[in-house]
């Protein structure tokens, strides 16, 4: 089989479908056979009960049903381990894929013969280009964008032109990655419950060598933040939780001193 598609749904049940309704549009032309698994993170939203009809009948759609929330690496990595695709994609369920976007990033992976992975280009709902992508997040780094006014140093940012190009780490949003590369560099992280768990993979890659790609023509609509809308306090915790795994205690606090105190000093610098 060619391609494994893995979505991680919780409590998203309407953006979810119009997910699923895109994935046919986004694979027009793609050579060979594909299959899309749903992981269910314990939803109570009514999306269990539509999943279920929804993979009835159908040899090409799976639906993985945890009793709790693992977590967005945790449902994926149940879902790789029951994907037969070459190429995996792991796709959030609040996108909707632009037409052949999905076929493009398998096209470019094959005639790369790519060991490592590569992400598409994110719009917002209104259709305007959404920052996509990350340098590897470093103090320094946190440092040239909030006092130094380096933009993009740190924060998500937005490639220019409308070629391939390298980067460190792209959203984990849309990531395709070969087989051989979960092979060779293993599953996520499931230290990290929800955010910097694309952050941790990419780095990962780096430390093997391997490249990670943004493709532009790859187009996918991205309705950010869905799962975490109804319980934004929760989310920031996790972000903290994980923040703090990523760059270690000191790290965290460090980057965060940096942040904080530029925000300060802004505010009093107005006020004068």
């Amino acid at each position: 089989m060619t391609l494994s598609i893995i979505i991680v749904n919780f409590n998203t049940r309407e953006i979810l479908k119009k997910c699923l309704a895109s994935l046919s549009p986004g694979t027009t032309g793609l050579k060979g056979n594909w299959e899309v698994i749903v992981v269910d993170n314990g939803s109570v939203d009514g999306s269990v009960e539509w999943l279920r009809s929804w993979v009835s009948g159908s040899k090409r759609r799976q639906l993985i049903l945890n009793r709790k929330n693992l977590g967005f690496a945790g449902g994926v990595n149940r879902g790789i381990k029951k994907a037969r695709g070459n190429y995996i994609l792991l796709l959030n369920s609040d996108i909707i894929c632009q037409k052949k976007a999905i076929s493009r990033l398998v096209v470019f992976a094959s005639e790369k013969n790519l060991l490592g992975l590569v992400g598409g280009r994110l719009l917002e709902p209104s259709r305007k280009p959404q920052a996509s992508v990350f340098h590897l997040p470093t103090a320094w780094r946190a440092l040239k964008e909030f006092w130094l006014g380096e933009k993009g140093a740190y924060l998500k940012y937005l490639p220019q032109g409308k070629d391939p190009v390298m980067v460190e780490s792209v959203v984990g949003a849309v990531m395709l990655i070969p087989r051989t590369t979960i092979r060779k560099t293993g599953l996520l992280s499931e230290d990290y419950f929800m955010y910097f768990e694309d952050l941790d993979y990419c780095r990962r890659l780096k430390k093997e060598g391997l490249p990670v790609y943004y493709l532009p023509a790859a187009k996918f609509i991205h309705f950010h933040g869905s799962s975490g809308k109804k319980n934004p306090g929760r989310i920031s915790q996790y972000l903290v939780n994980s923040s703090r795994i990523y760059f270690g205690r000191g790290g965290h606090f460090l980057i965060n001193l940096i942040i904080r105190s530029s925000y300060l000093w802004r505010k009093i610098a107005k006020k004068n």
